[in-house]
């Protein structure tokens, strides 16, 4: 059995909110009911896994998304790798991860150790045996880096100890001395394991222009985003303008990252300041410490070394994207995912056509592809395939995250709003006659919030006369059409919801 999750984002506490530590009891406690489905063969007896695989497929540690990067100003991710002083930040950024995420890690740690999975043993009838000892499972933890954990991936002495102890900590079977591998095909030991359940899975940066520039070893446009402008943006509008905006604007814009695709966020603020901001004055104040950081983020000799003469510019689509004052009023969200789905040369969000393109796809070594780095979870049937009798069925996955996630409503997408939850994914590949024979099993969990866990939003565009409410007055629904219920009532509940009325 192989378990593949990925994008749980860790941080060191000093940007945004990563997923409670509560959530691996929970990934805990599904292994557990893993290995035991596991367990049972095809010919119906129960015979006990002895072993099996976990894949973290990148974006684990969010090495990126720190504070620290903006506190030593001539150390950014764009510098060079091999300066003490670039060694020394991804060192304490690391170890301050570790620290804050510990109570995960000590999950981690004993699963991988071969301490924490336990199952029944078999009876001579093949049947779990209950009310005796369970037996141990091993487990081998391997670590695929991403785009916000790719400091792994830096070969050289000077990371040695780096990798150390994030094996230490999580309880990794990677090898320290050596680079972790960002393609599979880097290690042996990965490449077996995927090989074993037919699988072949990467982060998904590749395919990516904003997070992968040609090689993993260096960093990219989306650094520069979260460290130049989304991390710097919360701090510069309570510095300059907390005493005069409303507890539910300021605590809105500390959920940024954790909008879907990263580009989103200025429309993502734009809905929220339209919802929680009464005095136009101050929302404008607000759009205008954006535009000056991205004016500052596009100034930047990193980011306009990338500036072409391309009709495809990455540059120039970055000013008219991100700026409040280059928007069009209608359909920004859309032109956005449209331009990002454009310089992938494709027409959806979706990653499943790059999976085409995999050698072990077209060469049908590879039943499963597995990305990662979407955040959102997804099975898509590839081909099907006939030869001799024998079928052949290829299917893409996404891995999904272990995070909040704020995704845009569908109904009215001009006014910029958005829902969250939190999601939780996980995929599971058998082989043999593993779990009766059946290939893969996958599993996505979304929370939906309380909400304490929100800031109150207005829920109507706040369009009256003087352009606001006067505090006592009720607000009124949006000007939505009446509709049947989601769900038809039967004549009996009607007649008591009406006696109830």
């Amino acid at each position: 059995m192989l378990v593949i999750i990925s994008d749980l984002h860790l941080t060191d506490g000093t940007s945004g909110q990563t997923i409670s530590s509560g959530a691996f009891d929970i990934f805990y406690e599904r292994l557990v009911d893993l290995a035991i489905n596991a367990s049972w063969r095809v010919d119906g007896k129960y015979r006990p896994i002895d072993r099996f695989e976990i894949v973290l497929l990148g974006d684990v540690l969010d090495v990126i998304r720190s504070s620290r990067w903006g506190t030593q100003n001539a150390v950014r991710p764009w510098t060079s790798p091999q300066q003490p002083e670039f060694v020394n930040i991804v060192t304490q950024i690391t170890g301050d991860i570790l620290r804050q995420n510990d109570r995960a890690f000590q999950m981690l740690r004993a699963v991988g150790h071969g301490q924490a999975i336990t199952i029944p043993p078999a009876t001579a009838a093949g049947k779990p045996a209950y009310g005796v000892p369970r037996q141990p499972v091993a487990v081998g933890i391997h670590y695929l880096v991403g785009n916000h954990d790719w400091f792994f991936h830096l070969p050289g002495p000077a990371y040695h100890p780096l990798r150390q102890s994030v094996a230490r900590s999580m309880g990794l079977a990677n090898r320290p001395d050596q680079p972790f591998a960002h393609d599979p095909n880097e290690s042996d030991e990965i490449l077996d394991v995927m090989r074993r359940h037919k699988v072949f899975a990467r982060h998904g940066d590749l395919y990516d222009p904003f997070n992968f520039e040609g090689h993993r070893d260096a960093s990219s446009l989306g650094d520069a985003i979260v460290i130049e402008l989304l991390n710097r943006f919360a701090a510069a509008v309570e510095n300059e303008l907390a005493s005069d905006l409303p507890q539910a604007t300021l605590f809105g814009l500390r959920e940024l990252d954790n909008v879907r695709p990263l580009l989103l966020v200025p429309v993502w603020i734009d809905g929220l300041l339209e919802r929680t901001c009464p005095f136009a004055s101050q929302r404008q104040q607000v759009k205008r410490v954006w535009d000056g950081l991205a004016d500052r983020f596009l100034s930047l000799p990193f980011v306009r070394q990338r500036d072409t003469w391309s009709p495809n510019d990455l540059v120039d689509g970055l000013q008219n994207m991100l700026k409040f004052s280059k928007h069009i009023s209608i359909g920004w969200a859309s032109s956005i995912l449209n331009w990002i789905n454009g310089l992938r040369g494709s027409g959806e969000a979706s990653y499943a056509r790059s999976a085409l393109a995999e050698q072990d796809f077209r060469n049908r070594r590879a039943k499963h592809v597995v990305y990662g780095h979407t955040h959102h979870p997804e099975s898509v049937p590839l081909d099907a395939s006939y030869a001799e009798g024998y079928v052949l069925n290829q299917t893409y996955f996404n891995s999904g995250t272990w995070r909040r996630v704020h995704r845009p409503t569908a109904l009215a997408p001009n006014e910029h709003e958005f829902i969250a939850s939190d999601s939780m994914t996980y995929l599971a590949f058998y082989q043999g006659d593993e779990r009766c024979g059946r290939p893969y099993e996958t599993w996505t969990g979304t929370l939906g919030l309380a909400p304490s866990d929100l800031p109150t939003l207005r829920i109507d565009p706040a369009q009256p006369p003087q352009g606001m409410h006067a505090s006592a007055q009720s607000v009124s629904a949006p000007g939505v059409r009446p509709h049947a219920p989601h769900f038809a009532l039967s004549p009996a509940a009607t007649s008591a919801a009406t006696a109830a009325g």
